[in-house]
């Protein structure tokens, strides 16, 4: 399936102070629609729900439905190395009232393409729309542009979030997928040069920071606009070399926390944003207009 996303995502930090602050994650949603936002991703990597239990992840999904009220599209994370609780969590995020679900592949298993097939199978069976999201890097396992061909081709199949920094295996998906399902740009770095080869949107964790910035941009590269979004891109370079200094979302939740959103700490193993991290990423943000 097209179209069940275009634009700007926002791929979406849980901000905590011993459990989750609902008041802070209002704010930031808040933020984000002021912002142009098209999508909210909730309990994606930069959501940190490998560190989650399921009331706490439970929790968020149905006040981010209830806060949205509909204004904006709530998009659950659900992956997992286990199928049938991937399938369950689609299950509950539906009946919460999600738009979509993100489903990361299975991590550490480290399965067969067949075995990526059928996991996405499974998920597309609770009948609303599905993205996959392919982060080598993080999972050690990669969607081939073969098995993504086949997975276009299932029923609520609605796109790939692509993070494997490879652009000619990105490219070679676009062109296998093009008219059936949407791609994604999953990488801030590669927003621009995703976007230009078919892509429909991005999701971004620099939008946190910059929702308007990471909107304009998507919305100048879709409309063919591309010095603008050049130029868009180039001013936002610094600051998203500034998010990914530390590993996602150590970065970003600090420079949440400097704009004020009482974002937390992330939690163990992830640690605080090194000193000389947070003095770049401050300057970054500063250069940008954020800071004082």
């Amino acid at each position: 399936m097209t179209g069940f996303l275009r634009g700007s995502a926002t791929a979406t930090v849980t901000p905590f102070d011993g459990g989750v602050n609902l008041a802070s994650l209002g704010r930031m949603m808040d933020y984000q629609m002021e912002g142009g936002t098209d999508a909210l991703v909730l309990l994606g990597t930069t959501g940190e729900p490998s560190c989650m239990d399921e009331d706490e992840k439970e929790l968020v999904i149905r006040y981010a439905v209830e806060h949205a009220a509909g204004r904006i599209k709530i998009i659950a994370g659900v992956g997992s190395n286990c199928t049938g609780r991937a399938v369950e969590a689609a299950r509950r995020a539906k009946s919460l009232g999600a738009d979509g679900v993100l489903a990361v592949t299975p991590y550490y298993n480290r399965c067969t393409q067949q075995g990526i097939f059928e996991y996405y199978s499974a998920i597309c069976g609770e009948n609303l729309p599905v993205i996959a999201y392919n982060v080598p890097a993080r999972t050690g396992v990669n969607i081939l542009p073969e098995t993504a061909e086949r997975l276009a081709n299932l029923p609520n199949f609605a796109g790939l979030k692509e993070a494997s920094g490879d652009m000619a295996q990105i490219c070679d998906t676009m062109r296998r997928i093009r008219g059936k399902c949407d791609l994604y740009s999953g990488d801030d770095f590669l927003n621009l040069p995703i976007l230009s080869v078919g892509g429909a949107g991005v999701i971004s964790v620099v939008s946190n920071l910059v929702p308007r910035a990471v909107k304009s941009l998507a919305d100048a590269a879709l409309a063919g606009r591309l010095g603008e979004a050049i130029g868009y891109a180039d001013a936002l370079f610094p600051l998203t070399k500034a998010c990914f200094s530390e590993v996602n979302p150590i970065p970003v939740k600090e420079g949440l926390n400097l704009l004020g959103f009482c974002a937390g700490e992330p939690r163990p193993p992830l640690t605080p944003l090194e000193p000389r991290h947070r003095e770049e990423l401050l300057a970054a943000m500063r250069n940008f207009g954020l800071c004082a």
